[in-house]
């Protein structure tokens, strides 16, 4: 069996040295800004993810581009042609239409690399969600697994990938139709944070509300509580929208439940960034959470 690569895209929010660490391909996405285009690369070559929020702060719109056919078949020749497998993993099918766009090029490069293997995975998650789902994938590759049985697992988990997030201000949400106008007006008046989460279908959908900042955190490590699932030697990822100190206690709080594992703190980069807004603060981890929907 040929030698193989993990790609995905940016928006699985990594941090540079994590995706070298594991030799994960990511192809950047772009934030268009004031009529600007920034690829989000991982190392932040265009755009510092501070500088980024900064901006939002400043009141500048943001609107992103998913990956179109012709970018995939780029980043996937260049390894075909190196005689390797290719295992692509994109960002939830149901907030960008990056995953159709790679399954559309696959399909293209199938015919001329007729004794290679291409796979698509529709990841159905979001920022670390997504990366936290390479991550593993990542780790299995490295232990001895083919591509075969790392596309099987991703089928087979990647639900168990939970989401537990808040945000800062609502009206981003309420741009990209995550939430209402009323929702969003009345949020902002009352103080009201949502906790939200993302679905089976990989959507991003409210599960509850809470009133101030510090409550929400507590109440999404509560939840984190009630649907985490084998939780030893699990990895924890924490991201933010430019809110390190809350993302710090955020740590704290769930290290007192799980002092021994190992929990990352990173950005959540300009492509997510654009939709969630500053102040947005997520925890990922493999749970029960979105399961619980069968039921």
């Amino acid at each position: 069996m040929n030698e193989f690569i993990i790609i995905t895209d940016s928006c699985c929010d990594l941090s540079d040295e994590i995706a070298k660490e594991l030799e994960i391909e990511v192809i950047p996405m772009i934030a268009t800004i004031e009529g600007k285009d920034y690829y989000n690369y991982l190392d932040e070559r265009e755009i510092k993810n501070d500088e980024f929020y900064q901006m939002m702060r400043d009141g500048k719109k943001a609107v992103t581009t998913m990956i179109v056919e012709g970018r995939y078949e780029e980043y996937f020749e260049k390894y075909l042609e190196e005689g390797k497998d290719i295992l692509s993993i994109s960002f939830s099918s149901a907030l960008s239409g990056s995953y159709n766009a790679s399954v559309t090029a696959a399909n293209e490069l199938k015919e001329k690399y007729p004794n290679q293997i291409i796979l698509c995975a529709d990841s159905l998650c979001a920022s670390m969600g997504q990366g936290l789902l390479v991550t593993y994938c990542a780790k299995m590759k490295k232990d001895g697994k083919n591509i075969n049985e790392i596309y099987q697992w991703i089928e087979e988990n990647k639900t168990k990938v939970d989401h537990l997030f808040t945000v800062g201000d609502l009206n981003f949400l309420r741009r990209g139709g995550r939430l209402s106008f009323m929702m969003a007006i009345l949020g902002t008046v009352l103080r009201v944070k949502p906790l939200l989460h993302v679905s089976l279908e990989g959507k991003l959908v409210q599960t509850g509300k809470t009133k101030g900042r510090r409550h929400s955190i507590d109440a999404i490590v509560q939840k984190m509580l009630e649907t985490i699932e084998n939780p030893e030697n699990q990895l924890f990822y924490i991201s933010h929208g430019d809110c390190i100190d809350d993302a710090n206690y955020m740590k704290e709080q769930i290290h007192e439940y799980f002092p021994n594992n190992e929990i990352i703190i990173h950005y959540i980069g300009p492509v997510i960034g654009s939709h969630s807004g500053p102040d947005t603060l997520a925890v990922f981890f493999l749970g029960n959470d979105r399961t619980k929907e069968k039921e």
